[in-house]
C-alpha cells in the first residue's frame, strides 16, 4: 500500500472530478509549486495508485435513457459457472459494470439502454439465455442526486 499525505489526497480529489485539469491549475489548488506538483501525480501513476483518466459522458445525449442495478443470483455456486455467466455478461455493451458481491446473490449491475422496451430486450435476449441466471431482480434508477463516478 503506498503511503499518502494530505497533499497526495487532494491531489487525488481534484484529479477525480477533473481528470483534464492542467497542472498549473492543479498546483495551485493544492498549494504546490508546478513542478512539485508534476512530481507527486506522475509517482501517484508509478505507484499505480492512479490507473488512468477518463471521460465522464453525458447520458442523455448518448440516447441513454434507462438506467437500472440488477441482481443476480446463479443456480450453481461454481467457480465455471461465475466464469460462464460472467464471460457471457461481458459481451453485453448495456452492461457498463459487473460485480461479484456476496449476500443472497452473486453479482450486481449497472445497466443502460435507451429505454424501457431496449431494457426489456437485453433481459430477455442476453440475461434470459445465460443458463447459469437462477434469480433477476431489477431497481430502476429514477434519479442520482450523488454520482461520483469517473
Amino acid at each position: 500500500m503506498t503511503k499518502l499525505d494530505d497533499k497526495d489526497h487532494r491531489i487525488l480529489r481534484e484529479l477525480s472530478r477533473h481528470g483534464r485539469l492542467p497542472n498549473l491549475e492543479l498546483a495551485d489548488r493544492v498549494g504546490l509549486s508546478p513542478s512539485a506538483c508534476l512530481r507527486r501525480v506522475q509517482d501517484l501513476e508509478r505507484s499505480g495508485v492512479i490507473t488512468g483518466y477518463r471521460a465522464v459522458l453525458n447520458p442523455e445525449k448518448l440516447g441513454i435513457g434507462f438506467t437500472a442495478y440488477v441482481t443476480v443470483g446463479l443456480n450453481t455456486h461454481t467457480k465455471a459457472a461465475q466464469e460462464a455467466f460472467e464471460r457471457g455478461i461481458s459481451r453485453a455493451p448495456e452492461v457498463r459494470e459487473c460485480h461479484n458481491v456476496t449476500g443472497t446473490v452473486e453479482y450486481l449491475l449497472r445497466v443502460e439502454a435507451s429505454d424501457l422496451a431496449a431494457y426489456k430486450r437485453w433481459h430477455t435476449d442476453v440475461l434470459g439465455v445465460l443458463p447459469q441466471v437462477q434469480s433477476v431482480t431489477t431497481y430502476v434508477v429514477m434519479g442520482s442526486p450523488k454520482d461520483d463516478r469517473a
